[in-house]
């Protein structure tokens, strides 16, 4: 099992930054990457970002290209969202993710991040306008 806990949600101004974390306990070795989902209300979950464990490779969802950063620290199990230039849109529950990475010819870069089962209970973050 793998237990995931996310922090560092809020309530910040448009344009301004907050930095999430995501430590992660129990069976390590079932994943090999980890990355960010969000909910916002009314809507679908969607993927954030994504960091390979041992590639280091970095993956973004559309929506935040550019404004945010996920990074990892492994001696800690621990990766970070750092989020820039927040916009009302960003507003949502944040939810940290297990999973791996896998090959495609499909996909730019040639990698793609997989969420597994494995998910932590969210933490909100709220931007005002």
């Amino acid at each position: 099992q793998v237990q995931l806990i996310e922090s560092g949600g809020g309530l910040v101004q448009a344009g301004g930054s907050l930095r999430l974390s995501c430590t992660a306990s129990g069976t390590t070795s079932d994943y090999d990457a980890m990355g960010w989902f969000l909910r916002a209300p009314g809507k679908e979950r969607e993927f954030v970002a994504a960091i390979g464990w041992s590639s280091g490779r970095t993956y973004y969802g559309d929506s935040v290209k550019g404004r945010f950063t996920i990074s990892k620290d492994n001696a800690k199990n621990t990766v970070y969202l750092q989020m820039n230039s927040l916009k009302p849109d960003d507003t949502a529950v944040y939810y940290c993710n297990a999973g791996g990475e896998a090959i495609s010819d499909h996909v730019e870069g040639g990698y793609y991040y997989y969420g597994m089962d494995y998910w932590g209970k969210g933490t909100l973050v709220t931007v005002s306008s």
